[in-house]
């Protein structure tokens, strides 16, 4: 009932939009000195401020209080999008409200940047299943997985693509698991990409951006150096999250993850639960690692039974207003990494 009350309200959503579109005067995109550069969610709008500096206003479309599964546009939005220069999004198939809302605004000057380009992929559970012919969904991830072949890369991000286009899906994930930005090497990708396309968009700034992206990124490269060393001596260890948000993060620090359900609106089945609870005795766990946005509620009895903990990885969907701020990836990702080494028992 959840989910078809989701797809009722995204319909209507969509629907409006479209009026709005076909009966407002269209606003013409930035024609002052500032680049107009509109993003997607938390993260996405960090890493583009870094970048950005005083060279664009950048402006989310998502609250940072509301996650990319949950948000359904208003026609201020699509005022957002036909003002805009230049859209900033994760890619994917996660901001799967984006495309009747990019068609709605009519912007043809608009650049979109899509950050997950040349990403190396991970694909979901329900992918992996299905490719190695539809047996039961591990819901774990390994830390076996080595950077795709470009081909394979490029085949899942098509795949991705075609399923943002062609489904109204609700929030379900598509064939490619999209948390890239929780793995910093792959952050710093993705701020090099938005550094590129801010470029394309106002070569006058190409220093600026240029400068902006190197300092950050060099942020992330010492984060990452940081966690690693944290992590190595918990290589190969499992933990287990609430949705299934990490696997990036478990390949980068060699580790491996589980999880209850595969998107966070989802509810638990007590077949979900009897598997996460014996995931959790055979790796000695400490605690259970449940997310800001969903709560403890689902580990709560759980973690009783168990005898563990809940803990708090925070994937960085929502967060304060402050959470757009560039520095408030790297605190949370530490804070993170504290949270799962106890977790860990140390």
């Amino acid at each position: 009932m959840r989910l078809l009350l989701r797809r009722a309200a995204v319909l209507a959503s969509a629907a409006l939009l479209v009026a709005c579109g076909q009966t407002a005067q269209n606003p013409a995109a930035s024609n002052g000195t500032d680049l107009q550069v509109v993003t997607t969610f938390l993260p996405i709008t960090g890493f583009t401020k870094a970048v950005a500096g005083d060279c664009a206003t950048v402006q989310a479309l998502v609250p940072t209080n509301v996650g990319p599964h949950d948000f359904q546009a208003t026609p201020s939005d699509l005022v957002k999008l036909q003002k805009a220069d230049v859209l900033v999004k994760n890619g994917l198939g996660l901001e799967s409200f984006l495309d009747k809302l990019i068609a709605s605004a009519d912007n043809p000057t608009l650049r979109v940047i899509d950050t997950s380009s040349g990403v190396a992929t991970l694909a979901n559970a329900d992918q992996k299943a299905a490719e190695k012919g539809g047996g039961e969904h591990g819901h774990d991830h390994g830390h076996d997985h080595g950077s795709d072949p470009a081909g394979e890369a490029a085949e899942r991000q098509e795949a991705a693509k075609e399923h943002d286009q062609g489904h109204d899906h609700g929030h379900e994930h598509g064939p490619i698991n999209p948390h890239i930005w929780l793995d910093p090497l792959r952050a710093v990708q993705q701020v090099e990409t938005i550094r590129d396309g801010l470029i394309a968009a106002k070569p006058a700034c190409k220093e600026q951006f240029s400068a902006n992206a190197a300092s950050f990124t060099a942020e992330l490269q010492a984060l990452n150096a940081e966690l690693a060393a944290q992590l190595k001596p918990f290589a190969g260890k499992t933990f287990v999250a609430f949705h299934d948000f990490a696997p990036y993060f478990a390949e980068r620090y060699k580790l491996k993850t589980a999880f209850v359900v595969e998107a966070p609106e989802q509810n638990p089945t007590p077949a979900d639960l009897q598997r996460v609870a014996e995931q959790v005795k055979q790796s000695d766990l400490k605690a259970l690692l449940s997310e800001p946005q969903e709560g403890s509620r689902s580990f709560n009895a759980l973690a009783g039974d168990l005898g563990v903990r809940v803990s708090v990885f925070d994937p960085l969907e929502t967060g304060p207003a402050e959470g757009e701020n560039p520095g408030y990836y790297t605190v949370q990702m530490r804070r993170n990494v504290s949270d799962l080494v106890k977790a860990f028992g140390k």
